[in-house]
């Protein structure tokens, strides 16, 4: 017999522990809310574990649960996976779903969120999306990254950090009894290829006569991919740029700090010709679009592939994201604009902390006289 009734329960008002016996207690918390934990000790070690609000379990119901948590106790079982299986195991596309709820708020993007999505789905899902987290083994893993894990290295690494991601959701919240074993895994799949360490890019030498032939034909990936040589931007900030982020008259273009790799806003002077490429994307405006650079299906931003296609249309070898390379060499190699001028106008992220203090005000002057310089040189054979 129990040392509580459901009176002294209900009476209960005091802050504090009242037992019951063996390990049910009622927590009263200074604001009044009450709920029921039970205490189990075994081999030495303690947990507490909770087994909800007094106002809705009952007395008799709150020693129901104590009784079954001390069971699974004592026959070695966790009692937050028997719960969590009693409560019904969630598939990994259920348990994919959970995690980027409680990620949501913690990601710089909404880019971020779809990428972890359109990943899963097309490498994951298929052969683990209707598989309770729980059933999940470390073969069932190896063969999904098995599939791409030589033709897409990179896409591979990024499917198996998520992957073990969903899964050490699941372990914590109670749904797997062991860890996913993804080093294991890795061992287990063959040396993928070196990665390059820098991003192809054209010499800068190079580029006066490359912008001329951007300008042989007019489309929105061609004065994209202009724009974005003129500002030393990201490829993903050109083409999700919008109308509303230019200033044309102060000669600006100012980048929220959610299109920001390092989540901060960035302003970018813009050249003469920048802003006339600008211009004519206005005049060639989708009608309810904000996008200056649209992309083929029209009111949505072009994807990452369609200026590296562009390129190799041309028969260029180097990517978009080398020509900030180009700019970063040019700066070095040809003029006399200081080193974290450069940096300040490529976005990077400053680590020193007396740099970064000196570069707060972004050296937007300075940066103008740069852009313009890089313009010059670009355009000069034109």
């Amino acid at each position: 017999m129990g040392k509580l009734s459901a009176t002294a329960v209900k009476a209960a008002s005091r802050p504090g522990k009242l037992g019951d016996g063996d390990g049910l207690y009622l927590v009263v918390k200074s604001s009044g809310t009450k709920s029921w934990m039970v205490r189990v000790q075994k081999n030495g070690n303690r947990r507490d574990f909770g087994l909800g609000s007094a106002s809705k379990i009952s007395l008799a119901i709150a020693r129901e649960r104590a009784r079954e948590v001390r069971t699974w106790v004592e026959l070695g079982l966790d009692p937050l996976f028997e719960r969590r299986k009693a409560e019904g195991i969630p598939t990994f596309r259920e348990a994919t779903a959970k995690v980027l709820a409680q990620h949501r708020s913690t990601w710089r993007n909404e880019k971020h969120e779809q990428q972890w999505i359109r990943t899963l789905e097309a490498y994951a899902f298929p052969h683990l999306g209707n598989v309770q987290v729980n059933d999940i083994t470390g073969p069932m893993i190896r063969n999904v990254l098995a599939e791409i894990w030589l033709a897409k290295p990179e896409t591979a690494r990024r499917v198996r950090q998520r992957i073990g991601t969903v899964l050490d959701w699941a372990y914590a919240s109670g749904y797997r009894d062991s860890e996913a074993p993804m080093r294991a895994i890795s061992k287990g799949l063959p040396r993928q290829p070196k990665k390059e360490g820098h991003y192809a890019a054209m010499a800068y030498a190079k580029v006066p006569d490359f912008v001329p032939r951007l300008r042989e034909r007019e489309s929105y990936s061609r004065l994209a991919l202009e724009f974005a040589i003129l500002t030393a931007a990201r490829s993903g900030e050109v083409r999700h740029a919008v109308f509303e982020e230019f200033d044309l008259r102060e000669k600006l273009w100012t980048i929220p700090k959610k299109r920001m790799k390092a989540n901060r806003e960035h302003v970018v002077p813009l050249c003469d010709r920048a802003i006339r490429i600008i211009e004519r994307c206005k005049e060639l405006r989708i009608r309810n679009c904000d996008l200056v650079f649209p992309g083929m299906r029209g009111r949505k931003a072009m994807s990452d592939m369609t200026l590296t296609k562009l390129l190799r249309e041309m028969k260029e070898s180097c990517t978009v994201h080398g020509f900030r390379s180009a700019f970063r060499d040019w700066v070095s190699e040809e003029t006399s604009h200081q080193s974290d001028v450069a940096e300040a106008a490529l976005a990077h992220v400053v680590k020193d902390k007396t740099e970064a203090a000196y570069r707060r005000g972004n050296l937007l002057e300075k940066r103008k006289l740069l852009m313009e310089d890089w313009a010059v040189h670009c355009c000069k054979g034109s």
